[in-house]
């Protein structure tokens, strides 16, 4: 705790204009990988000191709600077959690993994406963290696996038809309520910071729905390098914008 007061203190974060949701595009790990010689699973795995600084950092925090990691997109399944086991046995070893620590901090785990593909192992270990951690709430803690924000759109609109075909509603009851209602996670809020570590400026077809307002901050800083200092700087860089949401200016 002493360390995130000196950070708070170094860079004046406001702890009044806190982002409620952060999300974060993990990217880099291949590249840090190529960079030290080492396997892209080494990549990977090592990556996850990231992640546990990350969720410290929020849950000390305390105004942030909610963090959403993108931990696997539909479209990592074009990967190699040696890549993609590795993952999710990482998914598991991590879950295992880290899931008393989390518990005990008071975060609510919760996956969202599709499970069609996704190994039985890792299911079951996704739901027994989900599971355990329901009553949770420090922070909730939001893991996109088998994420792709198209799908999610389309499986929303394919929810939405059935019930108008079977009359339960009217294509005039359609609108944006209704829309966030049938996605993945209709409970968490909207983005307020979208984090992408690696240094390329685009969404990979990520919470497309939720990022509409999302202010996003591009680091060049590769995900198994990013701590919380780098958190923090991303919060300063969010707290000094001007969130108009397409209104006038709010300062």
């Amino acid at each position: 705790m002493p360390e995130l007061a000196t950070a708070r203190e170094k860079v004046g974060l406001d702890p009044k204009r806190l982002p409620q949701h952060i999300a974060v595009i993990m990217d880099g790990n291949g590249r840090w990988a190529k960079k030290q010689g080492v396997s892209r699973l080494r990549g990977h795995d090592a990556g996850a000191k990231s992640v546990r600084s990350i969720i410290e950092t929020c849950r000390e925090l305390k105004r942030v709600e909610s963090l959403t990691l993108y931990a696997f997109s539909t479209e990592n399944w074009n990967r190699t077959r040696t890549e993609v086991s590795g993952l999710f046995r990482l998914l598991s070893k991590h879950i295992r690993l880290e899931l008393d620590e989390l518990h005990e901090q008071n975060i609510r785990i919760d996956w969202v994406g599709r499970r069609d593909g996704v190994p039985a192992k890792a299911l079951k270990d996704m739901d027994e963290s989900s599971e355990r951690t329901k009553d949770n709430t420090a922070l909730r803690l939001n893991l996109a696996l088998n994420y792709g924000a198209r799908a999610e759109l389309v499986d929303a609109c394919q929810s939405l038809a059935a019930d108008v075909k079977a009359g339960r509603m009217k294509t005039s009851d359609i609108d944006e309520a209704a829309i966030a209602n049938r996605l993945y996670d209709p409970v968490t809020q909207e983005i307020d910071l979208l984090i992408r570590t690696g240094g390329d400026s685009r969404l990979s077809n990520f919470m497309l729905w939720q990022a509409s307002y999302a202010e996003i901050v591009v680091t060049k800083t590769l995900w198994p390098e990013f701590r919380r200092r780098h958190l923090i700087r991303a919060i300063e860089d969010y707290q000094a914008r001007d969130r108009r949401f397409g209104g006038r200016p709010t300062r």
